[in-house]
């Protein structure tokens, strides 16, 4: 492919794909919660900050952990963020479930499961994560569910109501390189999941109890494709100048791409194939720039 046509095919990408990472450690009750939440949440913010320009992370904890601030979060996202762009929202704590609906406890009153969906609808992000590692989870699973967006919950239904050792285990994925199974230097949202639920399953083992958690998960297609960090050599090159640009592109490319798939059951099969040929040259263009940005920086002393 001749660098004009490279040059082309760049020129029609859209432009960098951000993430907004919003973290909130809800309501602890006990002191032994509240450490836990707090400190689960702090080593996520420290994780995600390292992300560098297109990271923007919230996070709140203690007394900021209410209604009133994380809906306002959220719609701050809301105003922010682009088609392109990606959404990451953790909630680390308790929750309840009455059998009808799902609440995530806050400092004040609590967001059901339905309110915090449509908080997440506001967001023009097209690629959305939900982790809910609070006691009841599963039970909002079905009310979170929307296009493009994956989910994780700590639990498979509102009946497992115990208190969870999922984000403990979630965190630690994120610091542990040996979660990363395709060894890219990066770890996906659905790298992350099956670390840490064979983490959990591990912990009630070793404490010979019976497991009152079993973690759940929607859709392994858009979970494989969310990063959530990246370390090594992969972080070195997210934020060379010359090559992050190039890495937001394909990535852009790589969720259009998904998102094809997905309307590819409207489309005819022409349309079909004539926008899939269409993002597969572009992607092919991006690869090869970004091949030949690769084999200059191993030029480099």
């Amino acid at each position: 492919m001749c660098l004009a046509l490279i040059v082309v095919l760049l020129a029609t990408v859209p432009g960098r794909a951000d993430t907004y990472y919003v973290t909130v450690a809800g309501l602890g009750g006990e002191a032994d919660y509240v450490q836990r939440f707090t400190s689960d949440a702090n080593a996520l913010n420290k994780l995600f900050l390292a992300g560098g320009a297109t990271a923007h992370v919230y996070t709140l904890t203690g007394n900021n952990s209410t209604a009133a601030r994380l809906t306002a979060v959220l719609k701050e996202v809301a105003a922010k963020a682009k088609p392109d762009d990606q959404l990451v929202l953790i909630l680390i704590g308790h929750g309840t479930d009455d059998g009808v609906v799902y609440k995530f406890n806050l400092v004040g009153p609590d967001l059901d499961g339905a309110e915090i969906a449509k908080l997440c609808d506001g967001v023009k992000a097209t690629r959305q994560l939900i982790i809910d590692t609070s006691s009841a989870s599963g039970g909002a699973m079905k009310v979170f569910e929307h296009p493009g967006r994956a989910i994780i919950t700590a639990t498979k239904s509102g009946t497992e109501k115990n208190a969870t050792v999922f984000a403990r285990y979630l965190v630690a994925a994120l610091q542990d390189p040996t979660a990363d199974l395709n060894k890219d230097q990066s770890i996906s949202a659905l790298e992350a999941f099956e670390y840490a639920q064979r983490k959990v399953a591990d912990y009630y083992s070793s404490q010979q109890r019976l497991a009152t958690e079993h973690p759940l998960k929607n859709d392994d297609r858009l979970l494989g494709g969310m990063v959530l960090v990246r370390f090594g050599e992969a972080q070195q090159e997210y934020a060379d100048p010359k090559m992050a640009p190039l890495i937001a592109q394909k990535e852009t490319l790589e969720r259009q791409i998904d998102g094809l798939e997905y309307r590819k059951d409207a489309l005819s099969d022409d349309e079909y194939k004539g926008e899939m040929t269409d993002l597969l040259l572009k992607l092919a263009g991006v690869q090869k720039s970004l091949d030949q940005q690769e084999a200059q920086r191993e030029k480099k002393p």
